[in-house]
């Protein structure tokens, strides 16, 4: 096992966090990466850390984008040069366990997956362990995963030779939720390694409102992306916002 893993991170004025999250990048017992960083119109010092980065270890591929098109377009601009059989999401302010690539890619060969995902913990801003760790069920379908939103972005990797080639929806939120289904869709399980592999950081950015948006962009996806009745996409809805917030408590 020594295939290519495209990594897939988006940034926008993160500098703050950037290189941490690079950083565990470079810890990673696996070896064999490239991690495309599609900077989006950053403002602040990003693209001077992204660079400094790339000219040390030239498995660092950036991409600095001329004006801002969001983090879906961001994620299909890297998704479109990725080179690796398999591509794993992790964004700039997230970090990943030194042996997350090496556990995860040894649990999907063992078990011919196609695409798997991990426990992850959350962190607060300044990186301190939050007690909150999300479990990964053994196996999500389809219409499970409509209904709990489990799969965390940053703990998934994609088989590209079994899934097939493709591109995240282009909406505001949830369009990870989204490409999720279209593989699903296509015969695919998403299969779960019951460890803890990856820390998702709570910023402050993340607020009353953009939850709000988001839960809309998750009924988008329902009604006009899987185009689902409203009365299923409803029932759909009342478990997704259950389960959001169990993740919180």
């Amino acid at each position: 096992m020594n295939s290519l893993v495209s990594i897939i991170t988006p940034s926008y004025n993160s500098s703050k966090f950037i290189m941490e999250c690079i950083a565990s990048v470079f810890s990673q017992t696996y070896t064999n990466w490239e991690m495309i960083i599609v900077d989006d119109c950053s403002k602040d010092n990003s693209k001077k850390i992204i660079k400094e980065l790339a000219v040390k270890d030239k498995r660092i591929k950036p991409i600095f984008l001329e004006k801002n098109v969001g983090a879906a377009k961001a994620r299909n601009v890297a998704i479109r040069q990725a080179k690796g059989k398999y591509v794993a999401f992790l964004d700039s302010d997230d970090l990943w366990n030194p042996k997350k690539l090496e556990k995860q890619l040894s649990f999907m060969c063992e078990n011919d997956i196609a695409f798997s995902y991990t426990n992850y913990q959350f962190m607060s801003e300044n990186g301190a362990n939050l007690s909150n760790i999300i479990l990964a069920p053994k196996k999500m379908t389809y219409d499970s995963y409509l209904k709990n939103t489990i799969i965390g972005c940053l703990t998934v990797i994609v088989d590209r030779e079994k899934s097939g080639e493709f591109e995240m929806p282009n909406i505001r939120s949830s369009h990870d939720m989204a490409l999720w289904l279209l593989i699903m869709k296509r015969g695919f399980y998403a299969y779960g390694l019951d460890e803890n592999l990856a820390r998702y950081r709570i910023v402050s950015t993340s607020n009353t409102a953009s939850k709000w948006h988001a839960a809309k962009d998750v009924w988008k996806v329902y009604r006009h992306v899987e185009k689902l009745s409203f009365t299923y996409s409803a029932w759909c809805f009342f478990w997704y916002a259950f389960n959001a917030l169990k993740k919180r408590i």
